[in-house]
């Protein structure tokens, strides 16, 4: 069902492109595009420096990064949209449609955890490290659940 998967967080900077780092590190089977976008991104800016380190640290090297804006044009029929917190799917509908709301879901609650990934931004580094590690666990499931939904098809 699902080819294309973009993860989106507030500047692009920081949440999706380790969500995205990390789904592609995982293993999942089926073949699919995937993505790091942002919601508030004027222009173009690299991984966040300390979210950089917490990758880095754990084997994942990002270095030509760089954020960009989600567009409505970058969702198609088969793009599900996985935000980290429940107040980005409006302004996700805003930019790509509301008919798309089937499309775009909160990547925690997909997964059945209740609580969302939290924004580290500003924060000390050791926080930036427990947003990866709730990350990973996360896109762990994610991958799961992928690979079943491959097994449906």
């Amino acid at each position: 069902m699902w080819d294309k998967v973009i993860f989106v967080c507030r500047s692009g900077t920081c949440r999706a492109p380790m969500a995205a780092a990390l789904l592609e590190e995982s293993g999942v089977k089926r073949n699919l595009t995937i993505e790091a976008k942002g919601l508030v991104c004027l222009f173009p800016e690299p991984l966040n420096q300390k979210a950089s380190a917490v990758m880095i640290s754990n084997g994942i090297h990002m270095k030509d990064y760089m954020s960009s804006p989600l567009k409505a044009e970058d969702v198609d029929d088969h793009t599900l949209v996985l935000v980290m917190e429940n107040q980005e799917i409006a302004k996700v509908l805003d930019i790509i449609g509301e008919e798309r709301a089937s499309q775009v879901e909160v990547l925690t609650r997909l997964v059945g955890e209740e609580l969302e990934i939290m924004d580290p931004y500003g924060a000390p580094l050791p926080s930036y490290g427990l947003c990866f590690e709730s990350m990973s666990k996360t896109i762990k499931k994610l991958a799961t659940w992928f690979n079943e939904q491959e097994g449906d098809a």
